[in-house]
């Protein structure tokens, strides 16, 4: 849990209590803005979930980039011939493309 949703959270929480004492009250500004730091509190709370999802992608990205470099370094330590063979058929390959333009 990050900072952002904690706050949003205590913002949010807060604002419940101010519209609660409002309520009792008959106050109606109080109530109102009990709303407003309620609708706050849950904004910020979403920002900081989404913030998280964004962290849990990226890191999700980076373990798959580093899962297939160690892959692709056992194809290469297994398979020295095999792998310098397919190198020149794509590098032959590009160059032929590059070629009819």
């Amino acid at each position: 849990m990050n900072e952002d949703r904690i706050a949003g959270t205590a913002r949010n929480m807060g604002g419940k209590v101010q519209e609660g004492f409002g309520r009792v009250t008959g106050d109606a500004k109080s109530q109102a803005d009990g709303l407003i730091n309620q609708a706050a509190g849950a904004a910020r709370d979403r920002y900081g979930r989404a913030k998280e999802t964004d962290s849990d992608a990226a890191q999700a990205v980076r373990q798959g980039a580093i899962d297939a470099e160690d892959h692709v370094r056992r194809i290469i330590e297994r398979r020295p011939y095999t792998t310098a063979a397919a190198a020149l058929c794509v590098g032959w390959f590009i160059g032929r493309i590059r070629r009819r333009h």
